[in-house]
């Protein structure tokens, strides 16, 4: 239905996306997740052709909209859009929201759009309000009627952008239930959302967006349950990530524990855990991996989950196959089992590092 090639945006500042791929078939319920500032709602705008992509293509039935002589306002009608905001008119009525595009846009007459907007408010859950207006309603019941809206065009598919990012946690639910109906329906749809337990139960595949792109892809139970990629699992396990790379044995050992420190400090890690993650930073590099002739790189990533309070030191590195577990240093070995909930090694095979190990703290 929809195909994406090779898409860029560019602003000024940044550069949201620069090279998205994608198939939007017909009957996905797609949930686009990921940081902040990936793209993922600016990608909504290009597809509607709201934004304009700095670059590559985007098929729609199989015509290209992004070519210069295509009518961009019939393309519109196809695609509906679901906004953060509402942006419903506050001096129409709530039936008048409704019916308005359909007889503006579509040439429908005013009797048939009212009933069909009757229809939808009945489909929504809201048919007493239909001669309210925007600010006699609340935050829920406006984005149920700015979903009625969008559906009374009759879209071929359904962008919504965020549409419980601006409700009280009270409202949520009741916009999440319409959705949901509209999954069910078979309706394709495209969601931006924060809400990862609401993406997983109503999607059928997932876009997980980061570095420039669609990171990650696949089904829910493969991007939640079982991720492959590191931003992926970091983003979903909610944890805070600090990289160093130690190059040689003359590294700089003061400005790696200020780092450390700094990392510990900015995301209050208690004193506590935080000494014990210095000891073993220092029991496994200074004491047993650096001292070995072979082993001249090591990739080290601090994870601390603010979901269980645990750290894992994730240390990558070259030379032969070796298990710390296995080091004549026995006396740093034991300090390191003493401390540690878990340790965990696994020779890789890399063409930079041949070795893993993880030391887990709580």
């Amino acid at each position: 239905m929809i195909r994406l090639e090779h898409l860029k945006k560019v602003y000024p500042n940044v550069t949201p996306f620069s090279d998205v791929n994608a198939e939007i078939n017909a009957g996905d319920v797609i949930s686009v997740i990921g940081p902040s500032g990936t793209g993922k709602s600016t990608l909504l705008r290009c597809i509607n052709l709201l934004e304009r992509p700095d670059g590559g293509k985007i098929f729609f039935g199989g015509e290209e909209i992004t070519a210069p002589k295509c009518n961009v306002h019939k393309v519109r009608q196809k695609m509906g859009m679901v906004f953060q905001q509402f942006n419903l008119f506050g001096h129409l009525t709530v039936i008048e929201n409704i019916m308005l595009s359909p007889v503006r846009l579509k040439g429908e007459t005013r009797q048939s759009a009212y009933e069909n907007g009757m229809k939808l408010l009945r489909q929504v859950g809201l048919p007493d309000k239909y001669l309210n207006y925007p600010d006699q309603l609340s935050g829920g019941q406006k984005q149920r009627i700015a979903i009625a809206r969008t559906l009374a065009m009759n879209p071929d598919v359904i962008l919504l952008d965020e549409p419980t990012s601006a409700l009280d946690p009270t409202m949520v639910g009741e916009v999440q239930a319409v959705i949901r109906e509209l999954a069910r329906s078979g309706k394709t749809m495209m969601i931006v959302t924060h809400e990862m337990n609401f993406a997983r139960a109503i999607c059928n595949r997932v876009f997980f967006m980061d570095e420039g792109g669609i990171y990650e892809e696949g089904t829910p139970d493969e991007i939640f349950g079982n991720p492959k990629r590191e931003r992926t699992r970091r983003f979903l396990h909610r944890l805070k990530v600090y990289e160093f790379t130690v190059k040689d044995k003359t590294f700089d050992f003061p400005g790696t524990v200020s780092g450390i420190d700094a990392f510990c400090h900015r995301n209050m890690i208690s004193g506590k855990l935080s000494n014990r993650l210095q000891l073993a930073f220092e029991e496994l590099l200074l004491q047993i991996l650096l001292p070995l002739p072979e082993v001249r790189n090591v990739h080290a990533a601090i994870e601390y989950s603010e979901e269980s309070g645990e750290i894992c030191f994730d240390a990558r590195y070259d030379g032969k196959a070796m298990n710390p577990g296995e080091s004549d240093n026995r006396l740093s070995y034991s300090i390191l089992k003493a401390e540690a909930s878990e340790i965990q090694y696994a020779a890789e095979e890399s063409d930079e590092y041949t070795n893993r190990v993880k030391i887990f703290l709580r």
